[in-house]
């Protein structure tokens, strides 16, 4: 009989198999609707070579990873430059306008809204652009920033945040402003306190000065300061040319906002399983009680915690060790960068009574019937009520009753399963929309709703929904 192992030999058998990359808690998952998926918890710690040979590789396949993603675009959404009168808050972008995702051939939007979810389901009818999004290069994965972001930083900072192996995938005109203005709770009258910049570690004390506590610029300065992050670090499995510092918070909430920087959930196993995150506003999170899409934190010291501890790293605190993970600790760093989140407050709302609804003396006829619709026969303030139009729940549309899933592009399309709501204050400044920006406009929003609530409601009711979102 072969004797137990002792609890040090066990340890060591624990370090060996996780720097063979085996996951140790396999997912029950195994084989789903004929796709196999692989077991797999962990991320390999070292992949056997050379940093030089892996960038060379990535960076001759770059083009054709950004060749398939633009086609699966092309293929699901209108991606035109459509701008409508309405400008987001700062008023250097127009809000885009129209549904974009293309309904499946031989379908139309009415037809769809007729049809019940097993009918759709049974004939492979629900529009691909209500799917999820895969990662540009899911495989992999990680933070991918917009190309203003990388070059405000590498202007400001001589920061690199260009990858080598995977770029941006949506047109700028699909994007929110930028830079973002900031509003500062604390300071109401003062409007935009970013004078049309980005806030970096460089002018941020000039652009706060006078305006922001002591405890709220220490928590900016945590806030622009970069730490290492899965692809953006010191090491051989990088993925930018130049060792690198890291990231920083504010490089994907640009100015307390977004810039729609995007990544892969870190909660979700194995890895084709996990779904695109798009870069969420931090504007008014001192009113919001959980955070981050599937973690459901519940506050964000919680947040800000986890970020630096594993989201960065996607979720794995084994190869976050080799990298120097960054860890806050609550009390000197943590609460006073949760001190300068809670200050991030949603633009002004000028036709909003204290309420949080319309006044009948400033709003138009088209979006006061959106009001009506939304807290009527559209169902939206069930999740979303007013004043500032989120409920602090997690939801499951059960988009399961519409599709069979399948891999698209490394990508495992499964249902998302629950989500948390996200505040509409403001909603016109951040697209795209769903927590994986699938949805390009308020438009496509209001139309996957439809179909997916059965709210059939008419193409007046949805016109006016648009309307009234714009107002918030």
């Amino acid at each position: 009989m072969t004797a137990p192992l002792s609890i040090a030999q066990r340890r060591a058998v624990f370090v060996l198999l996780v720097f063979l990359g085996f996951g140790l808690c396999p997912l029950a998952s195994g084989e789903e609707n004929g796709t196999k998926l692989p077991v797999q918890t962990y991320m390999p710690v070292t992949n056997g070579k050379s940093f030089e040979s892996v960038m060379r590789s990535d960076s001759e396949k770059k083009q054709q990873v950004m060749d398939r993603q633009k086609e699966i675009y092309e293929s699901r959404y209108d991606l035109s430059d459509r701008p409508s009168d309405t400008m987001m808050s700062a008023g250097r972008k127009p809000v885009q306008e129209g549904v974009r995702v293309k309904p499946p051939e031989g379908a139309n939007w009415e037809r769809l809204a007729g049809m019940s979810a097993a009918e759709i389901k049974r004939q492979d009818l629900f529009p691909m652009g209500f799917r999820p999004l895969p990662h540009t290069k899911h495989a992999t994965g990680g933070q991918v920033f917009p190309p203003e972001q990388i070059d405000a930083i590498r202007k400001a900072e001589g920061r690199d945040l260009e990858r080598f192996d995977v770029a941006f995938d949506l047109p700028p005109h699909l994007t929110p402003e930028f830079p973002p203005p900031v509003y500062l709770a604390s300071r109401p009258d003062l409007g935009d306190v970013s004078q049309g910049q980005v806030l970096t570690i460089k002018n941020y004390f000039g652009l706060l000065k006078g305006k922001a506590t002591p405890v709220q610029m220490e928590g900016m300065r945590l806030l622009l300061t970069p730490f290492p992050q899965q692809q953006f670090n010191q090491t051989d499995d990088r993925k930018v040319r130049e060792p690198s510092l890291g990231v920083s918070c504010l490089d994907c909430h640009t100015n307390g906002h977004t810039n729609a920087a995007f990544h892969l959930n870190p909660d979700t196993r194995p890895q084709e399983a996990r779904f695109r995150i798009d870069t969420v506003s931090l504007r008014g999170v001192f009113n919001q009680q959980i955070h981050g899409s599937k973690r459901s934190l519940r506050s964000v010291e919680d947040f800000t915690e986890f970020e630096q501890r594993t989201a960065y790293f996607d979720g794995d605190h084994v190869t976050a060790a080799k990298k120097g993970v960054h860890l806050p600790n609550r009390s000197d760093a943590v609460s006073m960068m949760a001190q300068m989140q809670n200050m991030f407050d949603f633009p002004p709302a000028p036709k909003l009574d204290v309420f949080g609804k319309l006044d009948p003396a400033l709003a138009s006829e088209l979006e006061l019937r959106g009001q009506e619709v939304f807290f009527g026969r559209g169902r939206c303030a069930e999740c979303h009520p007013a004043p500032f139009y989120l409920d602090n729940q997690m939801h499951d549309l059960r988009l399961g009753r519409f599709y069979e899933p399948g891999m698209v592009a490394g990508q495992y399309n499964m249902a998302d399963g629950p989500i948390k709501t996200f505040t509409l204050r403001g909603i016109k400044d951040s697209p795209p929309y769903h927590h994986d920006g699938r949805l390009l406009t308020l438009d496509d929003t209001v139309e996957f709703f439809n179909l997916v609530l059965g709210l059939e409601l008419s193409t007046e009711d949805k016109r006016a929904l648009v309307a009234f979102m714009r107002c918030l």
